[in-house]
């Protein structure tokens, strides 16, 4: 497919991911959306943010400041979470949000667009290279829920455009994995001697590496993540006298990143949004340029020496030391950051984890900002922004009281509660070196044991880590004490 051509230069592109706080895996494809975009310099600036991982959606706008905002949801269906749950966090109302400063285009998301199935088809061809698709049946995997029927409408969507496209397969079938048709009848379902299953995710998380393998019966047993196994699965796989073939799931595709493109160039399209202003004033980079006059500063745990028109960047605790394993550009430091030194997924990155041992240098300001956000995503524009007495915290109440599904109950924790639980889960030596600017309200500040997280700790030459907004693990942490809060008002009852 081609590749879109246009210049987008005045605005931003923000790529909405789910990601996760226990797979490795789920944010990638969207960073490397991103990182291919951004490369493409069609927008001023790319950024990425998560439901799950850092940053927010609501720390995200402290990166961006651009005036006009691309908001792309890189999400399979236009379900539960891209009507509901990211136009409530990212704080747009319809197509064209005015928030602040700034012109926010919420985009469909990209699972929706035409061209997957072009995606679709080049990935089957890819994974079964030769393989006549009159011989080949292929199997468009999802995961089948009754909380969301635009999930599987999508897929039924696509397997009626491939069947009836004459694209050449002998069968076009979808499947799932909790709700029939049943992937797991995969052999039941098919008759041709080839069969080619494209899981339709956006990442290579715990259902197409580790779920599906075992439904369709060529593993045994979970496995460990993608980027944490030794050896990627060989095909075909011979059961049931067929050869089998299996592919990453369809968000893993290069191209994937054209389909991000291609949702702006529609919303455009449809939208014909009014021309701004196009002079947006850069102020993170200048106010970091600031930061560095005496030649390095401080970031969580890691340290920035400027070298020349270069920076160094090393965990402090390597600031003096000769024997480091160099990397070059700020795309190196995610995989360092990644994982701990137990190889265990970092899912919040200003924990006080990160490994020791590397050294990365960047070339300019603008990378090296790429690469602080990359470390300590949206910590530079927040700091900035609390210097500047714009940062704007948001309440532990106020975050528990929008949640929704099985995290409903969680703002029916007591005061006390709250209070013991940020105190224990928010320990900066242990859990978190973030620094909270938001109260229990907003007119309630912190109170108790929890108020040492609130304390002004930075020393001269440290740009400070920020917290603005409660995070998934405080989140799922309030759940299991409102969940023990129940039980016993349960138990108490019945006796």
């Amino acid at each position: 497919m081609s590749s879109p051509t246009f210049s987008k230069t005045h605005a931003a592109l923000v790529i909405i991911g789910h990601g996760s706080t226990l797979n490795p895996d789920s944010s990638t494809p969207t960073h490397q959306h991103a990182d291919e975009i951004r490369q493409r310099g069609i927008f001023g600036e790319v950024a990425c943010a998560f439901w799950k991982e850092e940053p927010s959606m609501t720390e995200v706008y402290s990166m961006i400041e651009s005036r006009e905002v691309y908001l792309v949801p890189n999400f399979i269906s236009e379900g539960y979470f891209c009507q509901q749950v990211l136009p409530r966090e990212l704080q747009v109302t319809g197509p064209i949000t005015h928030l602040a400063d700034k012109t926010l285009y919420y985009c469909d998301p990209v699972g929706i667009h035409p061209n997957m199935t072009k995606l679709l088809l080049q990935r089957a061809d890819e994974v079964a290279p030769g393989v006549p698709r009159d011989q080949t049946a292929l199997i468009i995997v999802g995961h089948g829920t009754s909380l969301n029927e635009n999930s599987r409408k999508v897929i039924e969507q696509q397997v009626a455009l491939i069947r009836d496209g004459g694209y050449g397969f002998a069968e076009v079938i979808d499947a799932y994995m909790e709700e029939k048709p049943l992937v797991s009848d995969w052999h039941e379902l098919t008759r041709s001697p080839n069969v080619v299953v494209v899981p339709f995710f956006i990442a290579d998380g715990l259902h197409s590496y580790q779920d599906i393998p075992v439904l369709l019966g060529f593993e045994t047993e979970t496995g460990a993540a993608a980027s944490q196994r030794d050896v990627f699965r060989h095909n075909p796989h011979h059961l049931h006298g067929r050869s089998l073939y299996y592919s990453s799931a369809i968000g893993t595709e290069s191209h994937m990143a054209d389909v991000i493109l291609d949702q702006v160039i529609d919303f455009d399209r449809k939208h014909q949004p009014s021309a701004l202003s196009r002079t947006t004033e850069p102020k993170i980079i200048p106010w970091l340029q600031s930061k560095l006059g005496k030649g390095n500063l401080r970031l969580g745990q890691i340290q920035v020496k400027a070298q020349g028109t270069s920076f160094v960047i090393r965990h402090i605790d390597d600031a003096a030391s000769t024997s480091l394993t160099s990397h070059q550009g700020a795309h190196s430091l995610r995989e360092i950051v990644k994982l701990d030194a137990q190889g265990e997924f970092r899912a919040l990155k200003s924990a006080p984890n990160l490994i020791r041992g590397w050294q990365v240098t960047v070339p300019s300001m603008a990378e090296l900002l790429l690469a602080l956000d990359i470390a300590y995503p949206a910590a530079v524009g927040m700091a900035m922004a609390e210097e500047q007495g714009q940062l704007q915290g948001v309440p532990l109440r106020s975050n528990l009281s929008r949640q929704t599904g099985m995290y409903r109950f969680t703002n029916t924790i007591r005061d006390d509660q709250a209070m013991q639980m940020v105190a224990s889960c928010c320990d900066s030596a242990t859990r978190c070196q973030r620094r909270i600017v938001w109260g229990l309200t907003s007119d309630q500040p912190l109170s108790g044991p929890a108020t040492v997280k609130t304390q002004r700790l930075e020393t001269a030459g440290e740009i400070p880590l920020l917290c603005m907004e409660v995070c998934p693990l405080l989140v799922s942490e309030a759940r299991k004490i409102a969940q023990k809060n129940y039980a016993e008002q349960q138990t108490a009852s019945d006796s």
